[in-house]
């Protein structure tokens, strides 16, 4: 599209003229947007495009872009304008072309049904919101109407390619319901003739489902249909035929991903409860499952048995009071906890050889919940069964709260490792929990066993056994008043015997003693016996916070008891300082004010504000909560600097800020003003040419991602300007530098999962997502260095696992120009890729594989030398 004609509508001053949006014009605007490399050009052609789609000339060039001699991309925008225009602007179409419109849809739905897919389905949609716009009073039957045109022997098309074309159209409906902008009254006369209207759905896709000559195609498609319609409350009893088809189509593996989204979804509605009869009978079809399971975990299978495991815990979670009810099946559901039971033990350490445990955590409080708000009587009945139920548990949790061997934990990345901290956080908050349930025998449960194991001599313990048990410990002494534990004085008398060889447990033992200092006052004869441990930690610099924290505790809770031990514990804190182990934060607010001083005169040289970040840096790193009351002077100091001279120090110490306090809500106005600062100033740095500043992305990068790691609502502001944010981040992908791109990647890998959360994100994501594609797909194409493959991968499997819908729409059409990404790509092999992502939404280590197979075809390596060392 030429200059002249984008000009009107990327000025913003009011909508182009309508001789602009003629389809020659679309067609080159088109063109520059999916093949101009200059990026303020793409810019200006989708702005200009979007003013197209809602202009009146919409009608007349949205079908013209549908002729069979356009491409595919050409064609593709014609629909969604239609679309567009159909689902927003409703009220401008003449109430007598409303049959004219519905034929024209349905004549360019049977045209595509044997030709582009992302076409039809974007046609399907269109007209989905024609049928929920015309419900129920212009179009009564629409669904049973749809059924009947496209089951007419007469079409020119093959009756599978009708079938698939019907099915989309039925699948997208539901879809396009829980998306529409109908006004509420209208959305719950809709719902009921929806409901209505299952009626026809159900028996079409139950005979599809069931009759042996329906291609794997045509069942994949059901299945997905199927998942649809239930989630707009259908009634679990009328769905059970379908249902059982769907435990069958398990077997399937081509179909076992679709199944089980439909079954999840199936028995997860809210209204599912009330049919206790139709959830007896799924009791045994999930049981059904277990060899299927076992023999998952057997064979490492891990989308398999997440998938099983993600079934029974939709039914346990969802349905527990409703199955506890039914005394008399008492010991079916008995079993189905066992089932979960496996689950939450399932072989190999989260997250690097399995991901289905973290799956069930939540079930075990539901249930909990459930067995303690029955009347004393029955709730007297149900311990009995299930306290030994949940002894098993707190022994299968400890069991993979253990750390991995150290030569296995040193192969592990720094995300894994971080989210197996995470993982121990949720089984600590799950014992603390199940507290509530065994009480004090839990305690003494775990001490004999900690007892045993310190004391036997018949074979050596490891030490993640240790930490582990101790770990219980700890997680239920933080929470829960233990000064009246009988246990207690022995564990306290244990820990000195325990063999301290590994930092986690040195950690762990600190951590535990620090939980028990209300303990230690009331019982102050036994501080001997744990201080010397502490004293000696406070030593070693990897154990800092754990040692810090723990004397800290002691010395605020046993403060009258601490006298005689007062002259070890300064003359050991001495030996620390002068060995600068630790910093002490008095003297640091002493210095402040000189610092600031210095800084007044000094802003302007980068040495001294670098030296001055690299100060406060270490001091926060160290005092972690202790620096908390400098936390506004700093954050006022660093704006000013960052402000004067950007630099990366002061960027990574406003990160360490975010991490640390951004969760206090006393701290979050001070870090939050922060935050907007440097990054409308790195936004400005942006604007002027940042290709000369990298390590400042790079270090801007990592704070974004901290932002949304630590606190997500650091992006909900109007005025931090996320779609600039997004954009920046897209670029700073493009740098040649790797250590730019892994964090630019890093911060996609944060900022995606938060779609659904912060409406901000979601928003661009969904307005921009496919920019991020294109450059993810560019780089894998051969522009990025192949030791970055990993990282793409990572967006990739992020973008499939929580944005599935937009991502299988952009893929197919990023991937749909020739010689994109690569020059040596056949469209097979492109579409083969394509297929292989939207499959994968769990096993990320397989996505990672395909992304490094596929950046060797782009690169004409694959079957090469090159291959040996990738």
């Amino acid at each position: 599209m030429e200059r002249r004609e984008e000009q009107p509508g990327a000025a913003g001053a009011g909508a182009a003229p309508a001789l602009d949006f003629t389809v020659e014009n679309v067609e080159k605007a088109l063109h520059q947007l999916y093949y101009d490399p200059n990026i303020e050009n793409k810019n200006l052609a989708q702005k200009w495009l979007m003013q197209a789609q809602v202009s009146p000339q919409a009608w007349h060039f949205s079908w013209q872009l549908l002729q069979p001699d356009k491409v595919p991309e050409i064609q593709y925008f014609g629909a969604s304008a239609l679309h567009i225009k159909i689902s927003r602007y409703w009220s401008d179409i003449p109430t007598d072309q409303y049959e004219s419109l519905k034929a024209q849809l349905f004549t360019q739905i049977t045209h595509f049904a044997s030709g582009s897919k992302i076409v039809l389905t974007r046609l399907c949609v269109a007209l989905a919101s024609l049928a929920l716009s015309m419900m129920p009073d212009a179009w009564p039957c629409a669904v049973a109407d749809m059924v009947r045109l496209f089951q007419a022997e007469d079409s020119p098309v093959d009756g599978q390619g009708r079938c698939l074309a019907l099915l989309e159209l039925l699948t997208v409906l539901p879809e396009e319901f829980q998306t529409s902008r109908l006004p509420q009254y209208r959305k719950g006369l809709v719902r009921a003739s929806l409901a209505v209207e299952c009626g026809a759905v159900f028996p079409l896709l139950e005979q599809l489902l069931q009759q042996p000559s329906s291609p794997s195609c045509v069942r994949q498609k059901v299945l997905k249909c199927f998942s649809s319609w239930v989630q707009l409350e259908v009634p679990l009893q009328d769905c059970e035929a379908l249902i059982q088809a769907a435990f069958a189509a398990l077997q399937d593996s081509e179909l076992f991903d679709s199944s089980v989204e439909a079954i999840v979804n199936a028995i997860s509605q809210p209204d599912a409860q009330r049919y206790v009869n139709t959830l007896l009978k799924l009791i045994p079809l999930v049981l059904g499952l277990q060899d299927q399971l076992r023999q998952a975990v057997q064979n490492g299978d891990m989308e398999t048995s997440h998938g099983i495991c993600r079934i029974a815990v939709a039914l346990g979670e969802n349905h527990s009071r409703a199955l506890l009810d039914q005394v008399e099946h008492w010991q079916s559901f008995l079993a189905l906890v066992n089932m979960i039971m496996f689950c939450t033990g399932i072989p190999g350490h989260y997250p690097v050889n399995e991901t289905t445990s973290s799956l069930t955590l939540t079930f075990w409080y539901t249930l909990q919940d459930d067995i303690l708000s029955f009347e004393a009587e029955k709730q007297a009945v149900y311990q009995q069964v299930y306290r030994p139920v949940y002894f098993q548990l707190v022994d299968v949790l400890l069991h993979k709260a253990q750390f991995p061997s150290d030569e296995e934990y040193g192969f592990w990345s720094s995300d894994e490792k971080e989210q197996f901290r995470i993982y121990r956080v949720d089984i600590s908050d799950t014992l603390m929990y199940v507290y509530e349930m065994l009480g004090a025998e839990l305690l003494s449960n775990l001490y004999e066993k900690l007892g045993r194991l310190l004391t036997s001599s018949e074979e050596p313990y490891s030490w993640q056994h240790t930490e582990a048990l101790l770990y219980g410990f700890q997680s239920i002494a933080e929470t829960i008043d233990v000064n009246y534990s009988d246990v207690v004085p022995g564990l306290i008398g244990l820990i000195p015997r325990i063999s301290i060889s590994n930092v986690q447990l040195a950690d762990t033992v600190m951590f535990t003693i620090g939980a028990l200092s209300e303990w230690l006052a009331d019982h102050p004869v036994m501080i001997n016996s744990v201080l010397p441990l502490v004293l000696h930690a406070l030593g070693n610099p990897e154990l800092s916070v754990s040692s810090v924290s723990t004397l800290k505790k002691i010395c605020r809770e046993c403060k009258y008891d601490l006298p005689p031990y007062a002259a070890n514990i300064v003359a050991v804190s001495q030996d620390v300082l002068m060995k600068q182990i630790h910093k002490v934060v008095v003297v640091l607010q002493q210095v402040f004010q000189l610092i600031q001083k210095v800084l007044s005169k000094w802003l302007n040289d980068a040495q001294v504000v670098e030296a001055v970040c690299a100060i406060f840096e270490k001091s926060v790193k160290t005092l972690l909560d202790d620096f908390a009351p400098m936390v506004p002077q700093l954050c006022e100091m660093l704006g000013r600097m960052y402000s004067t001279i950007p630099q990366a120090s002061a960027l990574d110490l406003t990160r360490q800020l975010v991490h640390i306090f951004a969760h206090e809500p006393a701290h979050f106005p001070p870090i939050e003003a922060l935050f907007l600062l440097v990054t409308s100033v790195t936004l400005t740095l942006f604007q002027q040419g940042p290709r000369d500043h990298p390590d400042i992305v790079d270090s801007f990068m990592q704070l974004l991602a901290q932002a949304l790691k630590r606190k997500p609502d650091l992006f909900l502001c109007e005025r931090l300007d996320v779609k600039a944010v997004f954009q920046c981040a897209v670029l700073a992908l493009k740098f040649p530098e790797a250590p730019t791109v892994k964090a630019s990647c890093g911060f996609f890998t944060e900022l995606l999962p938060r779609c659904g959360e912060v409406e901000p994100v979601g928003k661009v994501v969904q307005e921009d997502g496919r920019m991020l594609l294109v450059a993810v797909l560019e780089a894998i194409g051969g522009q990025a260095s192949r030791s970055l493959m990993d990282c793409f991968a990572d967006i990739l499997f992020a973008l499939n696992k929580h944005c599935f819908s937009l991502l299988s729409m952009w893929i197919k059409e990023a991937l749909q120009p020739p010689g994109f990404p690569s020059a040596r790509l056949s469209p097979e092999q492109k579409d083969t890729f394509s297929q292989q992502i939207l499959r994968e939404r769990v096993n990320k280590r397989r996505v990672k594989e395909m992304v490094k197979e596929f950046t060797l075809l782009c690169r004409g390596l694959h079957g090469t030398d090159y291959t040996a060392d990738y």
